[in-house]
C-alpha cells in the first residue's frame, strides 16, 4: 500500500475547502458560524495546518451544498475523479478560454508520451 503524505494531503484539502468557500461567496466567518467553531479553526483547515475529521467534510459539503467528492476528488489517484475535478475547473471558463486549456493539456500530453 502506498504512504500517504498526510501534510500534503490536508494542503490540497484545504485549498479545495477555500475554493469551495470562495465560489459560494462565504466568509471564514460565516463558515466558522455554521460549523460552531472559531474563524482561526475555518483558517487552519484551509491553509492544511489541520486535517478536518470526516464528521467535518460532511459538514463542510452541506454547508457548501457539494458532494463530499468533491473535496477529496483533488487528492484522490483515481483517473475518473481527476477527470471530474478537470471538468469542474473547465466548467468555470469561457468557451475561447477552455480550447486554450485543452490545447496546451493535449500539447503537453503529447510531449510527455515521447521519450527523451
Amino acid at each position: 500500500m502506498p504512504q500517504i503524505d498526510e501534510k500534503a494531503l490536508a494542503k490540497v484539502i484545504g485549498k479545495a475547502i477555500a475554493r469551495l468557500r470562495l465560489a459560494r461567496e462565504l466568509t471564514q466567518e460565516q463558515v466558522a458560524e455554521q460549523l460552531g467553531i472559531g474563524n482561526e479553526a475555518v483558517s487552519r483547515m484551509e491553509r492544511g495546518t489541520v486535517m478536518p475529521t470526516v464528521a467535518r467534510l460532511v459538514q463542510l459539503a452541506a454547508i457548501f451544498d457539494c458532494e463530499v467528492t468533491e473535496l477529496l476528488n483533488e487528492v484522490s489517484p483515481r483517473l475518473q475523479d481527476q477527470a471530474q475535478h478537470l471538468s469542474r475547473l473547465l466548467g468555470a471558463l469561457g468557451d475561447a478560454d477552455r480550447v486554450l486549456v485543452i490545447d496546451v493539456v493535449e500539447r503537453l500530453v503529447q510531449r510527455l508520451e515521447r521519450p527523451d
